[in-house]
């Protein structure tokens, strides 16, 4: 696991790329960069606001470029993008996930109900 954007302690860290204000992308940029070179194939990212995936989450996404239906930054994303998102981002002011999805040709699937909790409301029980 590597948390980035932010020190976690007791868990490796990397700051956003290329730096920090570009939201998600710039963590999922950092992570594939870092995926790439330390010889990984592909990046599962997930927010921190997900605590109960699916146990079969990798079967369902499949082999990559694929996201969670409903929730843009659960997803899996292979390495040989990593130079596609950094250009991405140097050439667009628009940073949504929704617009990276789009450019890259990520397909949605359905993972079931994933739990996302933003706000004391949102926790069970």
């Amino acid at each position: 696991m590597l948390v980035v954007g932010r020190d976690h302690a007791g868990e490796q860290s990397i700051p956003d790329r290329p730096g920090l204000g570009l939201g998600p992308l710039g963590g999922l940029n950092a992570a594939l960069a870092h995926a790439a070179a330390n010889g990984f194939d592909a990046v599962l990212s997930s927010g921190c606001d997900l605590p109960d995936l699916p146990q079969d989450l990798l079967a369902r996404l499949g082999k990559g470029k694929a996201f969670a239906l409903g929730q843009p930054l659960l997803g899996l994303w292979p390495v040989a993008l990593a130079a596609f998102l950094d250009r991405h981002l140097a050439i667009t002011t628009d940073r949504s996930l929704y617009r990276w999805i789009a450019v890259s040709g990520a397909t949605a699937v359905d993972c079931g109900p994933v739990t996302n909790i933003n706000f004391a409301a949102d926790l069970p029980g």
